[in-house]
């Protein structure tokens, strides 16, 4: 019982002082014991790098799984081609930038478009299958980067229901329907626009929103 008492208050000491507690082996030069003590209380794992793989369509699909909810904030996205269409037809008003240059892309881009990420880090050992990936936004995909939401002080919110906030992805493909060739022929928008359809193909019912 002692023992596993003991174990539970290293667990618990803070990171902060583990380091203090190494310093002052290295203060009296016991570098051994400094190494000890890394090595029991806070010792460096190697973790493999699984890699990311996901096509247009796997994003769809889990932009359309998670609501369109930033799982990170519990805020409304919005289907990528939407914004594309807005940064077409007011280029100055709207602007974005192929290499996501802050200073010339509208920062609706970085708040409100879907990304996926993986909830555990892969370059932290995190695999990179569907049930560790999230939809998060640019913004909050940008700030977490290899961090995980322990670290963070961040938390998961619940998955939206597509059928109250759909990404706007109803009114896109709406729009599609009429839109110019200038639209229909943009590389980026066909991508998008080829994997709504196919979400819709294979749903068990019409899942655009109106």
């Amino acid at each position: 019982m002692r023992g596993n008492t003991l174990k539970r208050e290293v667990h618990k000491q803070p990171h902060a002082d583990i380091i203090k507690e190494i310093c002052e082996k290295i203060k009296r030069d016991e570098i051994l014991d400094a190494k000890n003590i890394l090595k029991n209380k806070w010792e460096h794992k190697k973790l493999k790098n699984n890699g990311r793989q996901y096509t247009v369509n796997q994003k769809t699909q889990i932009f359309w799984r998670d609501g369109f909810i930033d799982r990170y904030s519990g805020e409304k996205l919005v289907y990528p081609p939407v914004l594309k269409i807005l940064s077409m037809k007011m280029e100055k008003e709207f602007p974005y930038h192929k290499h996501w240059k802050m200073a010339d892309t509208h920062i609706a881009w970085w708040e409100l478009i879907p990304t996926i990420d993986h909830i555990e880090p892969i370059a932290r050992g995190g695999l990179d299958n569907e049930e560790n990936w999230v939809c998060t936004s640019q913004l909050r995909n940008s700030a977490k980067s290899n961090w995980t939401l322990e670290e963070l002080g961040w938390k998961k919110y619940n998955k939206g229901d597509p059928k109250k906030w759909d990404g706007l992805i109803g009114w896109f493909m709406e729009y599609m329907e009429n839109a110019h060739k200038e639209i229909k022929d943009d590389p980026y928008i066909k991508k998008w626009y080829k994997a709504a359809i196919k979400l819709e193909k294979y749903s068990s019912h019409n899942c655009y929103s109106k």
